[in-house]
């Protein structure tokens, strides 16, 4: 069945490219957690099904970092897009979007985890262990925009340790969650952030090199990722979106294969701006954190920037400043 759906997908991604040109054409931006290649052979049937039961031209647009798809949102060249929630806030603030559904997992939690994993054989077996050899340690960090790569790590981790991986770890660079899983089992670097999704579909797909990975410290749960439109899209082209979306994988044999797929999804469900307020107060806090802790500042300019994010606080728990 896997080889089946797996063909399904190149002849999906090649028909993707034939379809008629006189349809409303819509690019669908794909976060770039692993390469274009394999992202393209999981999304290509759900995109292909979307076109013909909508009649909308749907091209699938993909760029080397998470920024890419954002600023493809913000110039319209991107008007649908999968987001993770730290790049779909990004979206939201600067491109115009908005959240109108999100992905539920066959597994039934209501979200996925933030990881650290090490190589099976490596000396480290535990979060202690990687605070205590942080020189010894060359760190594969996410993309920037990353909710599971960076800023849940950097919340729960560096922030709680006051830790800067810039210069904590021997060397801490940023790449893609693929890419972070093969350095690891590879050797190439001692440990990296990555996400129960990735580890998933690793070990669904190549269960010899998920035995290579040993998880470290997992992260408590994170809400599931959005999907986001452009807000000044036609009504009637939201409707499509949403109806589509809402009702694929729900009982259709085929289309639940398809879902599940992409990254052991069950499906989608409705879903809008709300769901970023938690990711918004992580990211809130360690903006605050760093701007408590920055010496640099004056004592005017440090009160005048903390008394903003604390008004912005204040307004997501849904008080004023004032009762704080």
């Amino acid at each position: 069945m896997k080889k089946k759906l797996l063909s399904y997908g190149v002849a999906a991604a090649s028909a993707l490219v034939c379809v008629a040109a006189q349809a409303e054409t819509l690019n669908f931006g794909i976060i770039s957690t692993e390469s274009s290649a394999a992202l393209k052979e999981r999304w290509a049937p759900i995109l292909l099904d979307l076109h013909k039961k909508t009649g909308l031209d749907i091209q699938p647009f993909f760029a080397t970092d998470y920024s890419g798809i954002i600023e493809g949102m913000r110039f319209n060249k991107v008007q649908v897009a999968y987001f993770g929630a730290k790049s779909a806030i990004e979206a939201v603030d600067r491109a115009g979007g908005e959240v109108f559904a999100k992905v539920t997992y066959k597994s039934g939690e209501a979200g996925y985890h933030s990881v650290l994993i090490t190589n099976v054989k490596s000396p480290y077996h535990s979060l202690d262990d990687i605070l205590k050899n942080g020189k010894n340690i060359n760190f594969g960090l996410g993309d920037p925009q990353s909710t599971s790569g960076t800023l849940v790590p950097s919340y729960y981790i560096f922030s709680k340790y006051n830790i800067n991986p810039k210069t904590y770890f021997k060397s801490a660079n940023p790449a893609s969650h693929e890419a972070n899983a093969l350095a690891v089992i590879n050797n190439m670097v001692d440990v990296a952030t990555n996400n129960t999704e990735m580890l998933e579909n690793l070990k669904e797909r190549h269960p010899d090199k998920f035995a290579q990975i040993r998880v470290l410290w997992t992260s408590p749960l994170i809400a599931s990722e959005p999907l986001v439109w452009r807000s000044d899209l036609p009504q009637s082209t939201k409707d499509k979106l949403r109806d589509f979306f809402i009702n694929y994988g729900k009982t259709d044999a085929r289309e639940k294969r398809i879902v599940e797929a992409i990254s052991g999804f069950s499906g989608f469900a409705a879903s809008s701006n709300e769901q970023l307020v938690s990711i918004r107060q992580l990211d809130l806090f360690q903006r605050r954190e760093k701007i408590a802790a920055d010496t640099h500042l004056s004592d005017q300019d440090k009160k005048s920037q903390l008394a903003s994010i604390d008004a912005k606080l204040a307004q997501l728990n849904g008080s004023s400043p004032a009762k704080q």
